[in-house]
């Protein structure tokens, strides 16, 4: 099978396309899980921005610009009943402008939209001018949904005579994956950049994978992923690039801390992570007494990372930006209060988390919209907690042992932002997992690896757990806390 073409799934129901056993075939590396970009959704900004540039990049290079009219960019089920709490309007303006989620100036975004608006015309690519009214061209259609995912998107581009000229269906299937697909429910991963799983020296697809891999070869789950790294690029990249993915975490943890005010929308949410810092510093900071400091920084650098990411600040999906702040607040806590620590242990620590999240996103999911926030924030606890086990000498199997727990006590946790802005709950929600990955990693430590429930087992029932929930309850804004707390 042709691997630019190869299917994720069959024509199935989408509940039973979440029940059915499943594997993402293609290979999935630390820099597909961990990726730069902007908030305040991995799924409804990073993912659509890049999708609006990919149908930017084919109507450029199969269409003639002279018969060129006018494009259109419907938004369904998730996108269409949450996009404008989560900037998804936006996000397709810059990307069919040709901008990408991690490289484009986040200090000019807000004067390149209101441009955008003001002549109501857009070039493509940063090219081809064509008219463009944002209201008219990006329809919200929170009742509709396509058939792969509940975050899909229809893009037309049409004639002067009103002939469509050109359709693209996408899919943003959570963490800023984007997949292409059709109206019917065919779908292939968009792009094809990695070859499949099983050209990999090492390749896993299940816990019981990575334990058995570790045993055979005497090394870590991290030392796994170096290995596999390897079939892309040599270490010294690798590392590099780790490096880099740190150093945006560190800088988007001081950028929260030092922003204050409010972040957008009508709740008017106050920044606290700022005011936190300034109570913490008064209390003496880390010299102080209380035996439960460290409990509070950890809180400081979650707020930090996701009102950063509320604000559409530049953010770290790990794996989503939903969950942006947990792994941040986690490797912070083990660079800022181990003593132990060391550049390579934050670049173990990643490359275990990132094992541990492609098994999510190969056997169940990380998008809020297909199994709720237990696929965000339960995810992203997992990992921080296998990946802290690891990096505080913790054998691979207290390493499973540790991200099991992180998501156990995650299982059925529901996504549902109020306002359908990714604040409330989702910001304290950050902070909480960050404290239990950091529990959860300390009692594996304090056993011996063996345990009742394995982590394919928890990933499995999280999966299940998902496909039961009701749609209310997953990104939609139509249940739970959003239906329950009254915008002023």
């Amino acid at each position: 099978m042709n691997r630019n073409t190869l299917p994720l799934r069959s024509r199935l129901a989408w509940g039973d396309y979440c029940k059915a056993p499943r594997r993402l075939e293609l290979a999935i590396g630390v820099f597909d899980i961990f990726k730069i970009g902007i908030g305040p959704s991995s799924s409804h900004t990073v993912g659509p921005m890049r999708a609006a540039r990919m149908f930017a990049k084919a109507v450029l290079s199969s269409l003639n610009p002279v018969h060129l009219e006018r494009v259109v960019v419907e938004l369904y089920a998730s996108l269409g009943a949450t996009g404008k709490g989560h900037g998804t309007d936006t996000a397709v303006m810059l990307g069919l402008a040709g901008h990408d989620p991690e490289t484009v100036e986040i200090d000019r975004v807000d004067a390149m939209l209101q441009e955008i608006r003001d002549t109501r015309s857009i070039r493509l690519l940063g090219e081809h001018p064509l008219a463009f009214d944002a209201q008219r061209d990006i329809p919200f259609h929170a009742f509709k949904a396509l058939p792969f995912h509940p975050n899909g998107m229809r893009c037309l581009a049409y004639g002067a005579d009103g002939t469509v000229l050109l359709e693209r269906v996408y899919y943003s299937v959570g963490g800023g994956f984007v997949v292409q697909g059709d109206t019917e429910g065919k779908a292939g991963v968009v792009p094809p950049t990695l070859p499949d799983m099983a050209e990999l020296p090492m390749p896993f697809h299940s816990g019981e994978d990575l334990l058995r891999l570790c045993s055979e070869h005497g090394c870590s789950i991290a030392d796994v992923m170096r290995h596999n790294e390897r079939h892309w690029r040599p270490d010294h990249e690798t590392s590099a690039g780790l490096q880099r993915i740190w150093s945006a975490m560190q800088s988007c943890v001081e950028r929260g801390c030092r922003s204050t005010g409010v972040l957008p929308g009508p709740f008017k949410v106050r920044r606290r992570a700022p005011e936190l810092l300034q109570k913490l510093d008064a209390r003496g900071g880390r010299g102080n007494a209380d035996p439960l400091l460290v409990m509070d920084y950890v809180n400081l650098y979650a707020l930090a990372v996701n009102e950063e990411n509320a604000a559409g600040g530049r953010v770290v999906t790990a794996p989503t930006n939903g969950a942006a702040g947990i792994i941040p607040a986690v490797l912070h806590y083990y660079t800022e209060f181990i003593d132990a620590n060391s550049p390579k242990g934050v670049e173990d620590f990643l490359l275990t988390a990132a094992a541990i999240g492609i098994l999510y996103k190969k056997n169940a999911s990380i998008s809020g919209a297909e199994v709720g926030c237990q696929g965000e924030v339960g995810v992203a606890c997992s990992m921080a907690a296998g990946a802290l086990c690891a990096v505080l000498g913790g054998t691979p199997k207290q390493v499973e042992n540790a991200a099991e727990i992180g998501m156990e006590h995650h299982l059925g946790l529901t996504c549902d932002p109020v306002g359908g802005l990714v604040q409330i709950p989702c910001i304290e929600r950050n902070a909480i997992a960050s404290v239990k990955a950091i529990n959860a990693a300390r009692m594996a430590l304090n056993g011996d690896g063996v345990h009742a429930v394995s982590l394919d087992q928890v990933i499995k029932t999280m999966r299940d757990t998902g496909a039961d929930m009701l749609s209310k309850y997953k990104e939609t804004s139509q249940g739970g806390l959003a239906v329950n707390i009254v915008e002023c």
